[in-house]
């Protein structure tokens, strides 16, 4: 299957499940909404909503917030991570609205990114949601299941993932794939415990199948002999190596044989760990 094919059947399938994906950050005009992206870099959308009405209710436009200091502002957002640079960028960012754009939120991408404290990732989801301009901004849940699915492959930045996404989704589903997968990651493709057993998006999620290909749970060990077992020599031992597979990814081996082929003795559970990509 090629990376197009998956990203079709995959975004077909999260289509199904998320009917209506769209920002789950509230905002009712392109200023606030540039606010809320900026205030939820490194932050849950949960957080940023609480703390958003009181903020708005005391800078209602772009002008109120460049008329005040981020002294003045920082107590609204003090919950919010990195409360100090977030105020000074948010102050700088209405200034600069003010100043250089005449009062608006400027529309395309290039003009989002001069804005202080706001990036590529806040200025495409800006330029996607407000303006309807195509792009996919890749957050920490985009790029991890994107590799997890395998729409991107051996890709370990954010840049890679979305030169890769857009190459294999058309470009008019940019938008939409960037809710989608945000929407997947956030509540079933999660960075812990992935809910596997219930994702549609599993019969073409490379992922998926390399957990299925995991060894299976090995019964009628011993745990008082040992911690761990070798099923390779056929031995107990207490203390494992550590070594790295053809995947990069740090596996626990026997001390005797090197042999990766461990069992954790209590539960007989396989030590064998899948490549994944929390970040």
């Amino acid at each position: 299957m090629t990376r197009k094919e998956r990203a079709q059947k995959a975004i077909a399938a999260l289509r199904v499940a998320i009917p209506q994906p769209e920002t789950e950050l509230a905002y009712t005009d392109p200023f606030e909404l540039i606010v809320a992206v900026a205030l939820s870099a490194q932050c849950t959308d949960e957080r940023v909503n609480k703390v958003t009405p009181d903020l708005f209710a005391r800078f209602p436009d772009v002008q109120a917030m460049a008329d005040t200091t981020p002294e003045e502002l920082f107590p609204f957002i003090r919950s919010i991570s990195y409360p100090n640079n977030k105020s000074k960028h948010l102050v700088g960012m209405a200034n600069m609205i003010v100043h250089d754009f005449g009062g608006d939120v400027p529309s395309s991408i290039d003009d989002l990114v001069k804005l202080p404290g706001v990036g590529r990732k806040t200025a495409q989801v800006v330029a996607s949601v407000a303006f309807d301009v195509d792009a996919l901004p890749v957050d920490t849940h985009v790029f991890r299941v994107s590799n997890r699915i395998g729409l991107a492959e051996n890709a370990n930045t954010p840049t890679k993932v979305e030169r890769q996404l857009k190459a294999a989704l058309p470009q008019a589903d940019w938008s939409e794939g960037h809710h989608l997968l945000i929407l997947h990651g956030r509540y079933t493709c999660t960075a812990r415990s992935p809910k596997c057993a219930s994702c549609n998006v599993s019969p073409v999620c490379r992922y998926f199948k390399k957990l299925q290909a995991l060894p299976q749970t090995l019964n009628g060990l011993d745990k008082k002999r040992g911690k761990y077992y070798c099923k390779t020599r056929k031995h107990y031992f207490d203390v494992p190596d550590e070594v790295s597979d053809r995947a990069g990814t740090v596996q626990l081996a026997c001390p005797k044989c090197g042999s990766m082929n461990v069992f954790v003795t209590a539960t007989g559970h396989t030590t064998k760990r899948v490549k994944d990509y929390r970040v």
